[in-house]
């Protein structure tokens, strides 16, 4: 693929806007606050675009996509129950995360138990956002620019790091939601104009059911190695999403950073109707190229950068140019500034600098966001050794979630669990799956997902029973107000459109 000189005006225009919005964004802030949780003054729909934004990157154009190739439509579980997530999230988590004014998820768990769970948690949070969650975002934004212009994977990953990482670290989350705003809008248009050219180079939406097959079905039997239908709908999948919606740094950042609940709970049920269209603008197109060009494939993960590369006409492909660094930067600019987050507050600040001022604080945010990436930087050419990167991403997430969704829905919605069970849930997460992973080694990792879970909250039962919490540490923990929920009659009827919906195209593609 070359650029034209209107390819590279319309490249270089996105980089010029986006550089512009984030000083501007950011030219105010002087507190933490601002720095963290942009002043926590945001309103639904640029908490809605955000949420998207930071979700979608090139680990879903290249990597969902690439599943698409392999696995069909089925792939789109994880986006559909995704939305039906996200309204719970905005219903029960969300009031009760901004009645207790938190900035991370670590502290959640320190306000409820003690600091053992909040520092469990903050380790494994940074050891998955460096390792796993920025390494991929790298590695497949670096995989597709060298498929599409033949650069270098290291050049690529550079290139990518650079940039996000400049911006990122100077601006903090006011200027990461802003420029999510551009990013958003541009990769979701891109995603349209691609998946538009990808069904005109089949013949239209008839031709791709007639020749997709068996891979526009959403359905997969209980026994797939990857998709089994119970784990979709009743297990692992659950346990997955109710971590990375509710209890996940990176995305309740910017819904911790509300105005109020209700444009919390707004920009929430807007995420979750996108969520809804977003397998039409990626598993779509991945089924279209393994159509067009399955034979040519050496790797799943190549399909969408390779329907980029043949199907592009002059002129349009700076614009999708800009829209895939778009989606590389969306999400890494969240998670850039969610670990730096986690790090300057749940423990440099928690634990060795207690009385840190805030320009402090703010000068370590920006220090660690740069050497945190570096490390990403360095790990992502390693993923090469992964069949497909949004596996990769599965599985190792799968490690540390079934311990903390369990630690934080019991946390949430029920006084009977303690400190110490909750510290020891975190401390035996990785051992139990861990050892599940080797004992279970046939079984799809969603099914190894929900069996870890369930014995977490067994121990977590267990532990409680022998230690439960005191009156005095219950009475800290303040569980009782913050299970009261104020009712928000257009949020529910909002919620029963994406339920009605999710339904319908279960239905459809069954």
């Amino acid at each position: 693929m070359t650029f034209s000189a209107l390819d590279a005006l319309v490249f270089l225009s996105y980089f010029g806007v986006v550089a512009l919005v984030a000083m501007v964004a950011s030219r105010k802030e002087r507190v933490a606050a601002d720095y963290f949780l942009a002043g926590r003054n945001l309103r639904w729909w640029l908490i809605g675009i955000s949420l998207i934004a930071s979700n979608i990157s090139t680990e879903h154009f290249v990597g969902m996509a690439g599943s698409g190739v392999d696995f069909g439509l089925a792939i789109a579980s994880y986006e559909w129950m995704a939305a039906v997530t996200l309204l719970i999230v905005g219903r029960w988590f969300l009031p009760r995360f901004l009645a207790m004014g938190i900035t991370t998820m670590p502290e959640f768990l320190e306000r409820r138990f003690d600091v053992r769970a909040r520092s469990f948690l903050a380790i494994y949070m940074l050891l998955a956002y460096v390792f796993v969650a920025m390494a991929t975002v790298l590695y497949s934004g670096g995989l597709a620019l060298q498929t599409i212009f033949g650069l270098p994977l290291w050049s690529g990953i550079a290139i990518l790091a650079v940039f996000a990482g400049a911006y990122t670290a100077y601006g903090g989350l006011k200027a990461v939601v802003w420029t999510d705003l551009i990013q958003g809008i541009l990769l979701l248009t891109g995603g349209v104009v691609v998946t538009f050219l990808g069904l005109r180079a089949i013949g239209g939406w008839e031709a791709l059911v007639d020749r997709a097959g068996e891979k526009l079905h959403t359905v997969l039997p209980l026994d797939h190695p990857e998709l089994p239908w119970f784990a979709i709908f009743f297990g692992g999948l659950w346990v997955a999403n109710l971590f990375y919606w509710g209890c996940n740094q990176f995305i309740t950042q910017r819904t911790l950073a509300a105005r109020d609940v209700r444009q919390g709970q707004y920009g929430v049920v807007f995420a979750a109707y996108l969520k809804l269209l977003i397998p039409f603008i990626v598993v779509i197109p991945g089924i279209v190229a393994y159509i067009l060009y399955g034979d040519e494939l050496s790797r799943s993960d190549q399909a969408y950068p390779m329907l980029l590369a043949r199907l592009l006409p002059q002129g349009l492909t700076g614009l999708m140019f800009a829209a895939l660094l778009a989606a590389i930067m969306s999400s890494l600019d969240s998670m850039l500034n969610s670990t730096a987050t986690i790090f300057t507050v749940d423990l440099y600040q928690r634990h060795l600098h207690p009385r840190a001022s805030e320009a402090h604080l703010i000068l370590v945010g920006r220090i660690s966001t740069v050497l945190f990436l570096l490390v990403a930087a360095a790990w992502a050419p390693f993923l090469l050794r992964f069949e497909r990167v949004f596996s990769y991403i599965q599985e190792f997430w799968g490690l540390v979630t079934p311990g903390v969704a369990v630690v934080f829905l019991g946390g949430l919605f029920s006084p009977r669990f303690s400190a110490d069970a909750a510290a020891w849930v975190m401390g035996l997460t990785l051992p139990v799956t861990l050892t599940l992973k080797m004992v279970m080694a046939g079984e799809a990792f969603l099914n190894q997902m929900w069996v870890a879970a369930l014995l977490l909250l067994g121990i977590f039962l267990w532990i409680s029973a022998l230690r439960p919490p005191s009156p005095e540490q219950l009475k800290a923990s303040n569980i009782e107000n913050t299970r009261k929920v104020e009712p928000n009659r257009l949020f529910d009827f909002l919620a029963l459109g994406v339920l009605a919906a999710t339904a319908i195209l279960y239905w459809v593609f069954f």
